[in-house]
């Protein structure tokens, strides 16, 4: 009987353990929209580490934009560099943000 219980707890203790490292913590949660956020836009090197520092700083809002407010956001502020307005302007956001 002793043996039993003793293997019902062993399971019980299994199953409580792999339910929560099943959640994931809201770091994690951010970090994965981050990463996500930085594929969609194909950065990589120097450019991918910048942008997952400032995504991930505590204070970022990015971490909680969808990727199409992230393409929407980097194309605005690339038509901003460019100083277009306008027809120009139009034109560019829509190409823009056709890319993958």
């Amino acid at each position: 009987m002793k043996s039993f219980l003793m293997a019902m707890m062993a399971a019980g203790l299994l199953i409580a353990g792999s339910a929560g490292a099943a959640e994931k913590t809201a770091q994690q949660e951010k970090m994965t929209m981050c990463n996500q956020h930085a594929s969609s836009q194909n950065l990589k090197g120097d450019a991918r580490k910048s942008f997952m520092s400032d995504c991930l700083k505590k204070d970022s809002k990015m971490g909680n934009m969808t990727p199409q407010q992230m393409k929407m956001k980097t194309c605005n502020t690339e038509a901003g560099d460019k100083k277009l307005s306008g027809d120009a302007r139009k034109t560019f956001m829509s190409s823009c943000l056709k890319k993958s």
